[in-house]
């Protein structure tokens, strides 16, 4: 029996919500790891952190911890990638990286292996995690473009506050308190941009993710749609999204609008769906069966459900989408990726 071989890995933002997430991902798959290397701000170091059935310390991240990494998981902001990255690839590491820093380089797959794992063995060190809104959306909607095709996307997202960081999941926490006991919401974190504007986010909706664009759009919602066609590599494919803060913990959820390039069953829809790689179809009306953000917490698949044809394009669906944005959304997608190579370890070679 051949012995499996064991690795050097490196999570870089580990004590962030995704990098917390990663850590906990790695030990509960048993990853082959040799050593594992917790790498965070100076703020954070020396954090003691749990692992299997010890813990490990957290040491700051700087380019001289990379060496002899094998495997670096990346989920400490663009700003920290587009520093560390480099230095990582150039010490022999393979970085997964779960910003937006690499995501529309021409030289890096971005990639969901439910979708297009063939392009992990195209990568030159780097390989990059899409946007979580994009990938739950991907996961769902590849059974209809390998069988159909997709000629349109409309999508909206219903986005949990997690997603913006634990500041903002405090002050959901803080303003709904506040609110419930007669004070004011006194907003500070959301919408995450640059502009001293904050609204509150208890019991509302903020239709702003991220910076706006020259476009009017937002810079969350040109994610889905650029991620979109490079993910499926289909640059014919029309996206428009809108995306929306709403006040959740965890959990993204979609309302996507596909127009197909040629004619369906539903009912081979239904069944493609459910025979999907990571796809979990939750759709029975009849007993107000569908996907919701508080049963998809904690989970790695992406539910899906209300699938019905629209009323007005013969060729079109409509389907409701929802995800744990953390996991399959961030952590779980890049440790997938990780674990390809477990399973191809000459893919690591460049």
């Amino acid at each position: 029996m051949t012995e499996q071989r064991l690795y050097n890995v490196a999570v870089v933002g580990a004590t962030g919500a995704v990098g917390e997430q990663m850590v906990k991902l790695l030990a509960e798959r048993r990853f082959p790891i040799r050593s594992l290397k917790l790498l965070a701000s100076a703020r954070s170091a020396g954090k003691q952190v749990p692992f299997g059935d010890g813990t490990l310390t957290v040491e700051e991240a700087t380019p001289a911890q990379f060496a002899g990494i094998d495997i670096a998981l990346f989920s400490a902001g663009g700003d920290i990638s587009r520093q560390l990255v480099p230095h990582a690839v150039e010490a022999g590491a393979v970085c997964i990286d779960n910003t937006s820093a690499f995501r529309m380089d021409p030289d890096t797959p971005l990639v969901v292996p439910e979708v297009n794992a063939d392009k992990i063995a195209e990568h030159r060190g780097v390989i990059a995690n899409p946007n979580c809104s994009t990938i739950q959306m991907v996961v769902a909607l590849k059974p209809l473009q390998d069988r159909y095709g997709i000629d349109r996307i409309i999508v909206s997202t219903y986005q949990a506050v997690s997603g913006a960081g634990s500041k903002a999941v405090d002050e959901l926490v803080f303003q709904t308190r506040n609110l419930l006991e007669g004070r004011p919401a006194d907003p500070k974190v959301l919408p995450v941009s640059s502009l001293p504007v904050k609204h509150q986010i208890a019991f509302n909706a903020i239709p702003q993710i991220d910076k706006f664009a020259d476009n009017a759009y937002t810079l969350e919602e040109m994610k889905m749609v650029n991620e979109t066609t490079k993910i499926f590599g289909d640059d014919s494919i029309r996206v428009t999204a809108t995306c929306v803060r709403v006040p959740v913990m965890s959990g993204h959820s979609e309302s996507v609008y596909v127009e197909l390039k040629s004619d369906f069953d539903l009912e081979t829809v239904r069944r493609e769906m459910a025979e999907a790689a990571g796809v979990v179809l939750l759709d029975d009306p009849a007993a107000q069966q569908y996907p919701l953000a508080s049963d998809a917490v904690g989970k790695k698949d992406v539910f899906v459900g209300r699938l019905r044809r629209d009323l007005h394009h013969p060729r079109a669906l409509n389907m409701w989408i929802v995800s744990d944005n953390l996991m399959k959304g961030a952590a779980w997608n890049a440790v997938q990726i990780a674990e390809h190579f477990v399973a191809n370890p000459h893919l690591l070679k460049r």
